[in-house]
């Protein structure tokens, strides 16, 4: 018998199983390449898949339209999965990164003596998941959970490095206006006693700046500010990739100028080096 036809095949009924597991199991055949392939399933055919009765899958999959985990198409009422799963996925992968990042993070804070981050994209913002904090007497307070405007931080410009012209044109116009708007000074400039609200020597003043910044960024693998975020303040970040290669997070450091100036490119070149090997642990392919 083919894979295709076996894939048809009707399951056995599990008379015993739970009503998550049942749930579960219909989860699984609108995931298969089936029902991929034919852009979505009808009750009919699930509930055939299954092994089940008609008007229990309805209703079951009407449940789980009603929470978002299947969508059901108005005109062709084939039923998929829908993006309420996929945001949960994506909320789990990301609390597994967070976790899965510490002995990286560490590493990089050992190396450099300064206070390292994860972070992660929210819209024109960057938002600190993690922070490992350095053994250095004079260290910088907590970021995490703060959110601070992409593109006049490393960490920012990095996190887009990777899209192309028309998604980067399409985020840049969405979000630059919004930029202006965030005048709140870091919690490292605060500890500081650096910058002014209001005052931020961000060299990226239009579309082709931004453009020309990330192509840098992608011939030397990691992005570098001086005092562009905030006076008196540097950092790097460099990328983090999931398996399908694609950047979903970046390490950073920043710090003092007077302090961490003079190591910024070995610190980027490190932090690259360390976020590629934490990429690794991820499935991100090498080379």
């Amino acid at each position: 018998m083919s894979d295709s036809n076996a894939s048809a095949a009707p399951r056995p009924a599990r008379r015993n199983s739970s009503g998550l597991r049942r749930d579960l199991e219909l989860l699984e055949i609108l995931g298969s390449p089936e029902s991929v392939a034919a852009s979505g399933l009808g009750v009919s055919k699930v509930a055939e898949i299954a092994g089940r009765d008609k008007a229990q899958v309805s209703r079951t999959l009407a449940t789980l339209a009603e929470a978002g985990l299947v969508d059901r198409d108005p005109d062709s009422l084939l039923y998929s999965l829908g993006y309420g799963l996929y945001a949960l996925a994506a909320r789990t992968a990301e609390a597994r990164m967070v976790s899965a990042s510490t002995p990286f993070l560490k590493r990089v804070s050992a190396a450099t003596h300064e206070t390292t981050h994860l972070c992660v994209l929210r819209g024109g913002t960057v938002l600190t998941l993690k922070s490992e904090m350095s053994n250095h007497t004079y260290r910088a307070l907590g970021w995490e959970g703060v959110s601070v405007d992409a593109w006049g931080t490393s960490s920012g410009r990095v996190l887009v490095s990777d899209w192309d012209a028309t998604a980067l044109r399409d985020w840049y116009d969405t979000n630059a206006a919004k930029a202006s708007e965030l005048q709140d000074l870091s919690p490292l400039a605060l500890e500081a006693g650096q910058g002014q609200p209001g005052h931020r020597p961000n060299k990226i003043q239009s579309f082709e700046d931004l453009c020309a910044e990330i192509s840098l960024i992608r011939r030397r693998g990691y992005a570098v500010v001086d005092e562009e975020f905030e006076l008196g303040v540097v950092g790097v970040s460099a990328p983090v990739y999931d398996f399908k290669k694609r950047i979903v997070a970046a390490f950073n450091v920043s710090a003092p100028k007077q302090r961490f100036g003079r190591h910024l490119e070995q610190a980027g070149a490190l932090a690259a080096k360390v976020a590629m090997e934490f990429s690794a642990s991820l499935g991100a392919p090498l080379g």
